[in-house]
């Protein structure tokens, strides 16, 4: 007896997620402990030396490269027509 092909709803969208996304800047974890820092500490406080030269030191460094863009959602386009079905779309 032969199986039947599994037939999947209809989707409106298939994507993985959004392309056009930014990533997070760089240093900006560091940037946010060193402003908590010197909201609680006040300006020029010497407990938030550490920190400061942290910031300056990854602000200084070099940045880290953009990682390459995924054609997960190309290849997902390219199957849709395989996934969804052949009656009427919606």
């Amino acid at each position: 007896m032969a199986h039947k092909p599994i037939r999947l709803p209809p989707l409106k969208v298939l994507r993985v997620h959004d392309p056009k996304r930014r990533a997070e800047p760089h240093c900006v974890a560091v940037m946010s402990t060193v402003l908590a820092c010197w909201a609680s500490a006040g300006y020029n406080a010497a407990g938030c030396a550490a920190v400061e030269n942290q910031l300056r030191a990854c602000m200084d460094g070099p940045k880290p490269t953009p990682p390459g863009a995924s054609t997960v959602n190309y290849h997902l386009a390219r199957m849709k027509k395989h996934v969804t079905s052949r009656g009427k779309e919606t």
